[in-house]
């Protein structure tokens, strides 16, 4: 049976698109069985965890119709996972912090939703993928043969043309949180007060669920986040950081280049453009 060298797919989903970039050849068959599996995988995450569906899990939790404990398997790990990064974080990350003070684990729901869907590919056969959540990204295996790593791009929170570092590797989660796309909505949920000392943050380790909340709990903590990323780095993780002045720093050992410095700040902030900080694919 003839086998495509891979396939991309963009999946419009959670309130973003997910593309699905498959570069091990397979039969056309088990090329779409594989992806469209995928892509079931971010829809459920969409169905169970939406704040905006009232017959999401999340909602009705919320709302007091179901306990926990009553909720499928997955639902509970999410939200263990999210107390355990509070936890983690010293609560710079907590799923709990919501005007009504109900359990909310929706930030991390995206990087967990991409991190499955790269194990459904895996499990399937498609060993050498990219899934790419709106700029966090969980990518295994090689972009092309023989063996060619997959490179991902940092981009400049200053100036959207140029990149601060490429990222390069074959079992890559990669997550970035910005402030200046998301404007004064990433908060300190210990003390109620807008993040603004640091505009990007990166993280890069072995699993995205984690990676994303540890890149907004270190936005969020501002100047207090060294800590938090010397802990990570003894662990394993690899960070970057960009603050509001274009100064860059990152962790010894980062898996890639790292530009000397980011552009520096314009007077006033710029548009969003709704992106977010990495980009996926081969360079």
């Amino acid at each position: 049976m003839p086998v495509r060298p891979g396939r991309v797919r963009a999946e419009p989903v959670m309130g973003t698109v997910v593309s699905i970039d498959v570069r091990t050849p397979l039969a056309p068959a088990d090329l779409a069985a594989a992806i469209e599996a995928a892509a079931a995988v971010l829809h459920r995450a969409d169905e169970d965890f939406s704040t905006f569906l009232p017959g999401s899990w999340v909602s009705r939790i919320r709302r007091g119709e179901v306990d926990l404990g009553a909720c499928p398997d997955h639902v509970r790990e999410v939200y263990r996972v999210a107390r355990a990064c509070r936890e983690r974080t010293g609560g710079r990350f907590d799923p709990a912090w919501r005007g009504d003070g109900t359990l909310d684990p929706t930030g991390l729901v995206k990087g967990w939703a991409a991190e499955a869907a790269s194990r459904v590919l895996t499990d399937a056969g498609a060993a050498d993928h990219c899934v790419n959540a709106a700029g966090d990204l969980r990518a295994r295996g090689v972009a092309s043969a023989p063996g060619r790593p997959w490179r991902v791009g940092v981009s400049d929170p200053f100036d959207r043309s140029r990149l601060v570092a490429v990222v390069e590797g074959t079992e890559l989660a990669v997550a970035t949180s910005g402030v200046l796309e998301r404007g004064a909505h990433v908060i300190d949920p210990r003390t109620g007060i807008p993040a603004t000392e640091l505009v990007a943050v990166t993280l890069v380790g072995p699993d995205l669920t984690l990676a994303d909340a540890y890149a907004t709990a270190a936005l969020a903590a501002g100047r207090d986040a060294w800590t938090l990323l010397v802990d990570l780095a003894r662990e394993g993780w690899a960070w970057l950081i960009v603050d509001a002045v274009g100064r860059l720093d990152h962790s010894g050992g980062f898996p890639g280049q790292v530009a000397a410095a980011a552009s520096a700040p314009p007077a006033s902030p710029p548009a969003s453009d709704g992106s977010r900080s990495a980009s996926a694919g081969s360079r």
